[in-house]
């Protein structure tokens, strides 16, 4: 067998006397080339997602609304555009569209589960016919091309019921194909899954899902040039993966020499009854750098939420707790024990290290560095579309 995608990017597809004559492989990794739009990756992990669970034959409709739910994470909490967007800054891509109008309809919240997803789906499912259908207009077909060269004769990509013939015709005289489709018309439309590929699918599942995220991180990296760390945005996090205790503990010790005022509230901070939280949303820069981080008050934590704070007045404020961070680290010992432990989960980016918390910075020019490297990061998130937060 020909080399395929999947040996390029580390799997080995298991390849025995079950499948070898039956299936082309070779078409099969074909399935993710050049697409148009990312809905082809969401389309085809939809497909292996259903048949991992016992699904044979399903319908239009309801591998797109696994669509919706695979992607919702990834389009609500932290703003990707899955195909970009046009030069008017309208978002291009249908499923993305069908997203953004299931959040307004549904106002289900970023981390909403797949059940509640579908049920809110299944509630407005007349507003979002339309977003659905037009999904159905060529991704289906077009996820197949990489077998039609397989037939001498072309596709017709002008008809619906053409291409339905064509590809059965291809099933039947030519190659066995992952799936046919029924004659119904837009989202009744049924798919029938062959046998075989289901086999396989099942028997592959983790190694065809790890490739088909591979291929989908490439594509929506590349039209998200801006966004850090986009490969951990594309499901939940675990919360485990924030690392602020040792922050935490160098702001009680700030806090026993010096008052830290709150750069929302401008009240005293009281040590033990604050939350330490990002300036830029976690959901955006994906780390807990010490530069990003500061004590606020815990009652306002959620209302901001993933929002970014309003640039002025809020960053001088934040940058005067920074500074006093600063200033301390280098007068005292065991502030600067406190600072030193943040250095393995807190004091990752070089600049820091080497210009930020330097000895012998100015307030000036501490202030200078940190707008210098965090405002090109604010602004990134603002473009991404993330929603400025004024405590008002």
């Amino acid at each position: 067998m020909a080399e395929s995608d999947f040996a390029k990017v580390g799997y080995e597809l298991r390849i025995d006397g079950k499948y070898y004559n039956a299936l082309d492989i070779e078409s099969f990794s074909l399935m993710m080339k050049a697409p148009s739009y990312c809905y082809k990756f969401y389309w085809l992990e939809a497909i292996v997602r259903l048949i991992s669970e016992g699904v044979t034959e399903t319908t239009f409709d309801a591998i797109i609304d696994e669509m919706i739910c695979n992607a919702w994470y990834s389009v609500r909490e932290f703003h990707i555009h899955l195909s970009g967007v046009q030069a008017d800054g309208e978002v291009r891509d249908g499923l993305e569209r069908a997203v953004l109008l299931l959040t307004n309809l549904s106002k289900l919240p970023a981390n909403a589960s797949k059940v509640e997803i579908k049920n809110a789906i299944r509630e407005y499912n007349g507003e979002l016919k339309p977003y659905k259908e037009q999904l159905t207009n060529m991704v289906p077909y077009r996820a197949l091309a990489g077998f039609f060269h397989k037939c001498e004769e072309s596709a017709d990509w002008g008809s619906v019921r053409r291409l339905t013939e064509y590809i059965a015709k291809i099933n039947r005289e030519v190659v066995r194909l992952p799936y046919i489709l029924g004659e119904e018309s837009k989202l009744k439309k049924k798919v029938y899954f062959q046998d075989a590929w289901v086999e396989m699918m099942k028997d592959q599942t983790v190694a065809i899902l790890g490739w088909i995220q591979y291929e989908k991180v490439k594509w929506l990296q590349n039209n998200n040039p801006e966004v850090p760390g986009l490969i951990y945005k594309l499901t939940p996090m675990d919360e485990k993966m924030r690392k602020l205790g040792h922050v935490r503990k160098l702001w009680e010790g700030i806090l026993a020499v010096s008052e830290v005022r709150d750069v929302f509230t401008d009240e005293a901070i009281v040590s033990k009854q604050y939350d330490v939280d990002h300036f830029i949303p976690w959901s955006f820069v994906m780390n807990d750098e010490l530069w990003n981080l500061m004590p606020m008050d815990s009652s306002l934590n959620s209302s901001k939420s993933n929002r970014l704070p309003k640039w002025n007045p809020f960053f001088d404020r934040f940058a005067k707790n920074q500074f006093v961070m600063y200033r301390l680290i280098h007068e005292k010992e065991g502030i600067r024990k406190l600072y030193e432990a943040c250095y393995r989960d807190n004091l990752h980016s070089i600049w820091a290290g080497q210009e930020l918390y330097r000895k012998g910075n100015s307030e000036e020019e501490f202030r200078n560095i940190l707008q210098k490297n965090m405002q090109p990061v604010y602004d990134s998130a603002r473009r991404q579309g993330y929603e400025v937060w004024s405590r008002g």
